[in-house]
């Protein structure tokens, strides 16, 4: 998928709320943080709703991160799967580009922006330079430990992502809320798409394992489709539901658990 736009422009004066979004982030995103947060929410005992009703519920967010759009969530899910559908991809591959931001709904539990969206990266080693806004990394308190500064840190060269903290975010959430319900590829894409250090830049490779390896190659396939689905001109809902409405209903179960 190609577009000519300039994307992720956060160099721009008209960027000054997203970097004072990353500001927030990288200050607070620190290792006992994530902890805190992964007790709190991974039980999914907070609310149970159907697929279509979640993505009616993000109608009424904005993601303050995002220096591409000013639409709603709902309205960027629905133009990432019409991008996805349009092309002819799998079925799977359409609902994940419906569903991919559905874990922004930590905002409507009342959890702030810095929390939920924006760009990922592991916590409890050393950060990337590859981030965005590195030098906003000053403040957080994990750079006065210094077990935490290392290329490793907490972990094992080569442990796989899976065993690696991100930090706390709408991926990390959606991937526990949806794991037993789509193939692993979907699952990547869904845990890892906003890990721009690494699908972008390479980064963390020390990290990974080899099937980290083979599964970014879906995260890479989906990135673009997140980015340059993004127009001014909203989706038509109304036209859309009943087709995505099937979709859902033969893709994932009735209820999800939040």
């Amino acid at each position: 998928m190609e577009n000519e736009h300039q994307y992720r422009n956060y160099a721009a004066p008209a960027r000054d709320s997203v970097s004072a979004f990353y500001e927030a982030n990288h200050r607070q995103q620190s290792l006992d943080f994530v902890r805190g947060k992964r007790a709190q929410y991974l039980g999914l005992n907070h609310r149970t709703m159907a697929p279509w009703d979640a993505l009616l519920w993000m109608d009424t967010l904005v993601d303050d991160s995002d220096p591409d759009t000013n639409l709603s969530q709902l309205q960027h899910a629905l133009q990432t799967a019409e991008a996805i559908r349009k092309d002819g991809h799998p079925e799977w591959f359409i609902v994940t580009g419906l569903m991919h931001d559905l874990g922004k709904a930590l905002c409507l539990f009342g959890e702030p922006q810095w929390a939920v969206v924006g760009d990922t990266f592991p916590v409890g080693c050393a950060w990337s330079p590859t981030n965005v806004y590195p030098e906003y990394f000053a403040s957080n308190p994990d750079l006065a430990r210094p077990e935490l500064q290392t290329e490793n840190g907490i972990y094992e060269p080569g442990c796989g992502l899976d065993q690696v903290l991100m930090s706390w975010g709408h991926d990390e959430y959606l991937y526990h809320v949806l794991r037993d319900h789509l193939p692993l590829p979907a699952l990547y894409m869904i845990r890892y798409h906003s890990f721009y250090p690494a699908h972008r830049h390479e980064a963390y490779q020390h990290l990974m394992n080899e099937q980290d390896r083979t599964m970014f190659r879906h995260v890479s396939e989906f990135n673009p489709y997140d980015l340059y689905s993004k127009v001014a001109t909203p989706a038509d809902q109304k036209a859309l539901e009943p087709y995505y409405r099937d979709l859902l209903t033969r893709h994932l179960p009735a209820q999800l658990r939040f």
